[in-house]
């Protein structure tokens, strides 16, 4: 589809951000309109307070019906297993504190007043000056920390924020298989249109330790998905789950695509500290590029901090400002203290050498780990970036007729693996077909989702229980 049928369709915002109206005037209007007489009109029957009415209880569509999520899932098998504790190499959050630097800041933080009431919308200018100080040697020009940087609520937020910022209802995003499931329901909630186009494993991953750079685009495919009605394309790199760093060839045909059918980026680069191959950000590539690529990282995951809900978006103006209206409107502002303390992370985490040690850290911790499954004979994909691994449990026979609970029964191989692990070896890790669609979940079955950025103690304590998979490994 050529570019002009397009225009400039993909770079205007969403009609709610463009809006001015405010609810003053609607609410004033509902008042006024409760004075005037009714009127009643021939043969049309008015509604009563106690006529029938839809069920107000009833949930909106895109939270009900839900299948039970991953997280309840593996938290009431924990609760449940006769192995306790549970080493929980699951979910992604760090098994020790940020770095002392960052945490002194966020203590001073707390005894000033300035620092403990709102921040501008946008982001405190300091913290957006240490952001744009501390990037713009990779993107090769000086960000303008006023006009291309943007503060939100964590990464999360900030994308559900772009979401807002662009896509109407009937527009299309297209993601990769697998994807952080949050991007589903942050497309959703515009009434976007989310169009799949997997990443293909090495066909012999079951037998093999291979790298993640072997789960591959088939760039026919992504092509396939791209239709007039497609707006933006989200990118994970260094990706979740897989642990794929996206090579510069492979970001190369991505952006002439996007180029191609005018469409936005949104490159979720949450792990982009930790990369231990060579890392290319999309938005660098050409000037092109940048001006139509969002951004998006995490000081929760730079400084080992995820509850802190400090994120960032980095991008060309005309498009930062939607995102951060939408921002605006979604929390207003994100917190204070902890944007200061970020602020003087950023600008001290050099000067001590922080992120060569962090990158050098989070390695040791993954070859470490992965000692276990090379005893087992487990393949694994061994990752280029982030702190996830995918192990693949092919050679794990359940046993025949092991009892699983009815919503884990009805799911894939990989959640009934991750039940027999809690439950028989006390090990918790995430299914991975969580993070695809029914059609392409296969792709993913045999594997399990292990996070690595715990204490070296978790780390050893997981793979001596892990040992006890020797008896069911044929």
């Amino acid at each position: 589809m050529p570019a002009l049928l397009r225009s400039s369709l993909p770079f205007s915002p969403s009609s709610a951000i463009l809006k001015k109206s405010s609810i003053l005037p609607a609410i004033s209007c509902t008042y006024r309109s409760s004075l005037l007489p009714r009127i009643h009109f021939p043969g049309v029957r008015t509604m009563t307070a106690t006529a029938a009415r839809p069920d107000p209880f009833r949930p909106a569509a895109r939270v009900a019906g839900q299948r039970q999520d991953v997280w309840s899932i593996v938290n009431e098998a924990a609760a449940a297993s006769p192995v306790q504790p549970i080493v929980n190499m699951g979910q992604g959050f760090f098994g020790y504190n940020p770095p002392k630097f960052a945490l002194d800041a966020a203590k001073d933080a707390l005894d000033r007043v300035d620092c403990n009431q709102y921040s501008p919308t946008k982001g405190r200018p300091r913290l957006k000056k240490a952001i744009a100080d501390a990037y713009s040697p990779f993107f090769g020009r000086t960000l303008n920390p006023d006009t291309e940087v943007s503060i939100t609520t964590g990464a999360n937020e900030g994308m559900l924020s772009a979401f807002m910022g662009f896509i109407e209802p009937g527009d299309e995003v297209i993601i990769f298989e697998p994807f952080f499931d949050q991007y589903i329901s942050n497309i959703e909630m515009p009434s976007g249109t989310i169009r799949y186009v997997p990443l293909h494993p090495p066909k012999d991953g079951a037998t093999r330790t291979s790298s993640a750079a072997e789960w591959t685009i088939n760039f026919e495919e992504l092509e396939n998905a791209i239709n007039p009605k497609t707006k933006m394309i989200v990118l994970n790199s260094p990706h979740n789950p897989v642990g794929k760093v996206f090579s510069k060839a492979e970001l190369e045909r991505i952006g002439e695509l996007c180029v191609k059918h005018n469409l936005i980026i949104l490159s979720d680069e949450v792990y982009d500290r930790l990369y231990y191959v060579p890392f290319t950000r999309i938005a660098t590539l050409s000037p092109e590029l940048y001006e139509r690529t969002l951004t998006v990282a995490s000081a929760g995951k730079a400084f080992y901090a995820t509850g802190w809900r400090v994120g960032y978006l980095i991008g060309p103006e005309h498009l930062i400002k939607y995102v951060a209206g939408a921002h605006t409107r979604i929390c207003y502002s994100s917190v204070s203290p902890l944007q200061e303390a970020t602020a003087i992370a950023f600008e001290q985490a050099d000067q001590v050498g922080f992120w060569d040690d962090s990158r050098a850290e989070m390695k040791s911790k993954m070859e470490r780990f992965c000692e276990v499954f090379k005893e087992l004979g487990i393949p694994y994909s061994d990752p280029e970036g982030g702190y996830f691994v995918l192990a693949n449990m092919a050679s794990v026979k359940l046993p025949e007729g092991y009892q699983f609970p009815p919503h884990v029964a009805n799911r894939p191989r990989d959640f009934k693996l991750c039940w027999f692990l809690i439950h028989e070896v006390g090990v918790a890790a995430i299914p991975p077909t969580e993070f695809y669609t029914d059609a392409n979940a296969h792709i993913a079955e045999d594997y399990l989702r292990f996070a690595v950025c715990k204490n070296d103690d978790v780390l050893e304590t997981a793979k001596e229980r892990l040992r006890g998979l020797k008896k069911y490994i044929q």
